[in-house]
């Protein structure tokens, strides 16, 4: 019965993963979560890799500039004075859901 439903609806153009997909992208981006985090809410949402990597696509030359806006946001432009406040902005922006690398990059240069 629910098969039906959602094949009548697919069908329609009513109901469709990939527009689900790129507004979900858009609406996390604005509130400033990484493609990590993004990635794994879509898949708990039934969302297949392959389409998840397809709507990430168009923001990866913005998740460097993302991720130093949220920095920013949180903490302003001072740099960190100890190796524990280091860790400390690393754990948040890391649970924001920004890869270990990028982190890494904003944070050491």
């Amino acid at each position: 019965m629910i098969e039906q439903v959602l094949d009548d609806l697919t069908s329609a153009s009513l109901q469709s993963d990939g527009r689900f997909a790129e507004s979900f992208v858009e609406s996390r981006v604005r509130k400033g979560q990484g493609p990590l985090r993004i990635g794994m809410e879509l898949r708990e949402r039934g969302i297949s890799q392959a389409l998840i990597d397809e709507v990430l696509v168009p923001y990866e030359d913005e998740w460097q500039q993302l991720l130093g806006e949220v920095h920013d946001a949180k903490y302003g432009a001072i740099r960190a004075e100890s190796n524990k406040e280091l860790a400390k902005r690393a754990r948040f922006l890391e649970s924001r859901g920004f890869p270990s690398e990028m982190i890494r990059r904003l944070l050491l240069d």
